[in-house]
């Protein structure tokens, strides 16, 4: 499961790449299974596809090729990172993207500078799929719970959770080699909200379950 993950994170990575492809860059991998064990509903995880399609057309339209910029939308918030050539532009960007219908909030985290190169953004992908692989491995936490986003060695760690689940996420990460930095942009739940959102059969699971099974939800933002 492991190598599986880390694998299709790495082919997804240098899709990604590609010159002729898009500025936009989605966290997360997409499959049935994925989309069936997310904590929003479907109609939020639809709107977030709209919202990182749109921000990237506004980027293309308005800002052409300068910089390196990737959106990130869980939940209607939308995580912007990469890199501009200017403080002007990485203010513009956040305009751009505050501006797209349906957005919540924007967490801001471009840097100003060169962009990256294939080689570190190939070495961001495959500390993505590490953290998702010692996420899978660990029994205490549900990895599916999280969007995990890394660039330049920073990892964001998105996702509705509890503050156990945003707690032990943060630990697993900050384990994995090559993370210099991680960021938590969760959205926490009381585990009474938790439990709303489980299927009807998994609340009753005893108290001796693991707590993966279970799940959990928690809120956190920084370091």
């Amino acid at each position: 499961m492991k190598t599986f993950l880390i694998r299709s994170t790495l082919a997804l990575a240098m899709v990604a790449t590609l010159p002729a492809c898009a500025p936009l860059m989605v966290g997360g991998m997409v499959g049935g299974a994925m989309v069936a064990s997310d904590r929003r509903t479907s109609g939020i995880q639809l709107e977030d596809e709209n919202i990182e399609l749109k921000a990237s057309s506004r980027l293309r339209e308005m800002m052409g090729s300068r910089g390196h910029i990737s959106f990130t939308s869980y939940n209607r918030q939308v995580l912007i990172t990469g890199e501009v050539p200017s403080a002007q532009d990485r203010d513009y960007a956040f305009k751009l993207v505050s501006e797209v219908e349906n957005v919540r909030k924007v967490f801001n985290e471009l840097v100003v500078g060169p962009n990256s190169t294939l080689t570190e953004r190939s070495t961001d992908s495959l500390i993505t799929a590490k953290v998702k692989a010692q996420m899978v491995d660990s029994k205490d936490i549900f990895a599916n719970a999280y969007k995990i986003v890394t660039e330049r060695g920073v990892v964001y760690l998105m996702g509705r959770v509890t503050q156990r689940e945003a707690d032990r996420a943060t630990e697993v990460a900050r384990q994995v080699s090559g993370v210099k930095k991680v960021v938590r942009i969760f959205e926490i739940l009381t585990e009474a909200e938790l439990n709303a959102l489980l299927p009807a059969p998994s609340q009753k699971l005893s108290a001796q379950t693991p707590c993966h099974r279970r799940a959990s939800v928690c809120i956190n933002a920084g370091a």
